[in-house]
């Protein structure tokens, strides 16, 4: 046994000692990971399920939308299927179903799928409120942009791509796609 900083330095002090460090460089190792994205888009879900049914996790494989086994994230990754294939309401109807109407990333799919609708001004809405739950919430702030450009709000997206920016840098997808789409708005004003 020898002495470190005037204590006994045992197998077991040295396993604690060990199993702190490795934490804390877990810990300061993943932080720049988490800060580069805040998208919690899910992973498709396996099957796009006919108008009525949703993909079940626990089952995998379609069951009633009304099924009690259903989950928040079955709904929402059901409701992500929809609308990379452009069925909105499909999707709006499958986000009304999630029993947490709260969170960041259900506020900010109902304002995209409204946006994705037509219905801009309400879309803008939805985002505003995600970025009251989560202001760090780049996803939401990338489509309240977007929302702005549709409104020919040049200022206010470009407001948004600052605060993207501030929060993840030039390089997080949510200011890459903002930017490219404020681009493409100054291309169609020339």
């Amino acid at each position: 046994m020898t002495n470190f900083l005037n204590l006994a330095v045992t197998p077991i002090r040295v396993s604690v000692i060990a199993l702190g460090l490795a934490f804390v460089s877990a810990q300061l190792l993943g932080a720049p990971a988490f800060a580069a994205s805040s998208d919690p888009t899910p992973a498709p879900a396996p099957k796009k399920c006919k108008r009525g049914y949703v993909w079940s996790k626990k089952l995998k494989k379609c069951v009633r939308r009304t099924s009690e086994i259903l989950t928040d994230d079955d709904f929402y990754a059901q409701a992500w299927v929809h609308a990379k294939t452009g069925e909105h309401q499909t999707a709006l109807d499958l986000l009304w179903r999630i029993k947490n109407q709260k969170q960041a990333k259900v506020l900010n799919y109902i304002g995209y799928n409204t946006r994705k609708l037509g219905r801009v001004e309400e879309g803008i809405g939805y985002y505003h409120k995600a970025l009251a739950v989560n202001p760090n919430y780049n996803k939401a702030r990338e489509y309240l942009g977007e929302g702005y450009l549709q409104t020919g709000n040049l200022a206010k997206a470009k407001a948004e791509l600052s605060e993207i920016e501030t929060r993840c840098g030039r390089d997080c997808n949510e200011y890459q796609q903002l930017a490219k789409a404020i681009s493409d708005f100054k291309t169609r004003l020339n």
